[in-house]
């Protein structure tokens, strides 16, 4: 049974940093590309960013480049968001996922760490 649990979320001031962290179990964690995804109340959950298997390529969304940045670390079987410079407009639930190896759906989910930033 595939477990993603995530950690790490809390409050913080505007400018302030946090590391969410996501450890991973019941699948063969190296050969999954990892992401993180986040829900704002009211609006749709969307993408953040994500790191390839074996740390290749990251990707990250528009709003997010230069502050946030993807790790992990496959012998821990964890994959991490170091988030800087923190915006009340990162507020959410942030998720991990875990990409089926063939490259298609997000297959398997963690069940969510709330951020939220102050102003």
């Amino acid at each position: 049974q595939v477990q993603l649990v995530e950690s790490g979320g809390g409050l913080v001031q505007a400018g302030g940093s946090l590391r969410l962290s996501c450890a991973a179990s019941g699948l063969t964690f190296s050969s999954h590309r990892m992401g993180w995804f986040r829900q704002a109340p009211g609006k749709e959950r969307e993408f953040v960013g994500a790191i390839g298997s074996s740390g290749g390529l990251r990707t990250y969304r528009d709003s997010v480049k230069g502050r946030f940045t993807i790790s992990r670390d496959d012998a821990k079987n964890t994959v991490n968001l170091q988030m800087n410079n923190l915006k009340p407009e990162d507020t959410a639930v942030y998720y991990c996922a875990a990409q089926q190896p063939s490259g298609g759906h997000w297959a398997y989910w963690g069940q969510g760490t709330q951020v939220t930033v102050s102003s």
